[in-house]
């Protein structure tokens, strides 16, 4: 009696000839669509909620500015990358607004985003400051409220 071996089949090898043009494509894809911040929030800030959101239409003119608190409980105002004292807000914004080009000033907002806990006095002290430079148009931001339908 003959005894018949089984041939062994191997599998064949997986061809990674173009697993780097994969890779390539992917990071190029996150590159395009990822959106870097210019600038962290140094300070801890937990934004209102609110139910009359709208999105910015030209964001690349806005400027961001910052009110929170640090560990002891003072408020703290922050532009940019830096904290600026209330009393010179308006300065700071004023030469970053000079900073953009004539035509595009009238597109220039800044937003503020302000801890929920913040004192009203604080808020209003930089409203003042920007009243005075002249940066009329204010974005507050908020989150979304989830309302629960009963």
């Amino acid at each position: 009696m003959k005894i018949r071996r089984r041939k062994h089949h191997s599998v064949p090898r997986l061809n990674m000839a173009s697993m780097p043009d994969l890779i390539f494509t992917v990071l190029f894809f996150f590159m395009i669509v990822t959106h870097m911040r210019s600038e962290t929030p140094i300070m801890k800030i937990e934004v209102p909620q609110g139910t009359e959101l709208t999105k910015p239409q030209h964001r690349r003119y806005i400027t961001n500015l910052y009110i929170g608190s640090d560990k002891q409980g003072n408020s703290r105002i922050q532009i940019g990358n830096s904290f600026v004292p209330v009393d010179r807000v308006g300065d700071a914004i004023q030469t970053l607004r000079n900073r953009i080009n004539d035509d595009d000033r009238p597109y220039y907002v800044v937003s503020i985003r302000a801890d929920k806990n913040t004192p009203m006095g604080v808020i209003t002290d930089v409203k003042e400051e920007l009243r005075r430079v002249g940066a009329l148009k204010i974005r507050y931001n908020a989150t979304e409220k989830n309302e629960i339908m009963k």
